[in-house]
């Protein structure tokens, strides 16, 4: 039989300071935090017992009062609660309407056996590590709790997670200002999911959204990037998209946004794209001048250098000028807008994406099979939530209000131009 804590009315609880001070000196140790687990369990459960005594007052006034004709104390059931992600027996004090016989719930009680609290924690626990088969064995071992079973923690995981796919994949985006988006792929399985990664004028980074696909296709982006407009994303200020060169991405960015947008393709990516059609012994010397090339803090010196590296490259391989030809201009976006030597650090690259990437891969990587769709995209938007809000924000956000500007001017530019 469960053991159940009761509290007698006659003795006054240990002062809470003193307990508080205690628990933190117990945590300490292995032996310190099982005390800490048998300090908070006692005192959770006489708020609790408190609460319900206060509502059964409120209903029927004090003992012998006679404060409610016809609503009076009936005794007492078994029943149980959640404390954290804790099922605890208790005894609830029963309510009865004597004129019709009828039980009178108390709203107290209903609220602390709702289920969603634990929600939150068995999603905790599991997107950080902990299998539904171990879960019940990592719950806390006191004699007041039950087990939670690996089916029960299983179901609630799902419901979890599917409030944050839910979360994020509505959310509003009307009140942000973005005005930087990175865009990237990530591969999950045998398909891959398009994240995009805001920069708002603060440069605060915000995960705006995703979309799973096959590949990278221009049909799938362009119906990913017009659902977040759809979502309130702002496309009356000028916003920089930082990709790595996917075909798919920038003709989505080109029928979403128009011909104009600015664009700085993944200096690093091209770099190593151009390199991969040279001999190894030659890759280090070219990785090189790329770098230095790139390096350059205005355009015009930039472009004349990587013209020079283009007119070597042209003696050696003409399958390696072709690739550094292919969006040349659009790695030098940020040297263009006058920006490279305050923001080239934060833009020049895919770094902040991938590096996003990475955290969610150490999330959805102790996954060891995907069985649905469903259960993919609950996973990844679990985890970019999960690490959201650890997120910096970028380098030289100070100086956004200036990249914002330099597009304006570079946008009426182009339209002199033409």
């Amino acid at each position: 039989m469960k053991k159940v804590i009761r509290f007698g009315t006659g003795s006054k609880s240990k002062n809470r300071t003193e307990t508080i001070r205690a628990m933190e000196a117990a945590s300490n140790d292995l032996n310190g935090r099982v005390e800490l687990i048998q300090m908070l369990i006692p005192l959770g459960l006489k708020d609790v017992h408190d609460e319900l005594q206060d509502e059964v007052r409120r209903l029927v006034g004090e003992r012998h009062s006679r404060q409610s004709p016809g609503i009076g104390r009936w005794g007492k059931n078994p029943g149980s609660v959640y404390l954290g992600d804790q099922k605890i027996l208790i005894e609830v004090p029963r309510v009865r309407n004597t004129n019709d016989g009828c039980e009178v719930p108390l709203q107290s009680y209903q609220a602390l056996q709702n289920p969603r609290v634990i929600d939150h924690a068995v999603l905790a626990r599991m997107i950080n590590g902990l299998s539904s088969r171990k879960y019940e064995r990592a719950a806390l071992t006191v004699p007041e709790t039950f087990g939670i079973r690996r089916n029960s923690v299983s179901r609630r995981f799902i419901r979890a997670t599917a409030r944050q796919l839910k979360k994020l994949m509505e959310r509003d985006l009307s009140q942000e200002d973005i005005v930087a988006i990175f865009i990237d792929g990530k591969s999950l399985g045998e398909l891959e999911v398009v994240i995009a990664l805001g920069i708002t004028i603060e440069g605060k980074k915000l995960v705006l959204g995703f979309i799973e696909t096959s590949t990278e296709n221009a049909r799938v982006c362009k119906e990913f990037l017009s659902g977040l407009v759809q979502r309130g994303l702002k496309m009356e200020e000028e916003i920089l998209f930082i990709i790595d060169g996917a075909k798919g991405i920038r003709k989505a960015i080109t029928d979403v946004i128009g011909a104009g947008a600015c664009v700085q393709r993944c200096q690093w990516h091209k770099r190593e794209n151009v390199v991969s059609y040279l001999d190894k012994k030659h890759q280090g010397e070219f990785r090189g001048k790329l770098q230095d090339a790139y390096d350059e803090l205005t355009y015009d010196v930039a472009r004349q250098k990587l013209m020079n590296v283009r007119q070597e490259l042209k003696r050696l391989n003409v399958s390696a000028v072709a690739s550094l030809d292919e969006g040349l201009e659009e790695t030098l976006t940020l040297h263009r807008l006058g920006v490279f030597s305050e923001l080239g650090t934060s833009f020049k690259t895919t770094n902040c994406i991938e590096s996003l990437n990475s955290m969610v891969g150490q999330y959805t990587g102790r996954v060891t099979s995907w069985k649905n769709s469903d259960q993919r995209q609950r996973w990844v938007a679990s985890a970019l939530l999960e690490v959201e809000p650890w997120l910096r924000r970028v380098k030289g956000h100070r100086l956004l209000k200036k990249l914002r500007l330099a597009m304006k001017q570079h946008v009426v530019c182009e339209a002199k131009a033409a």
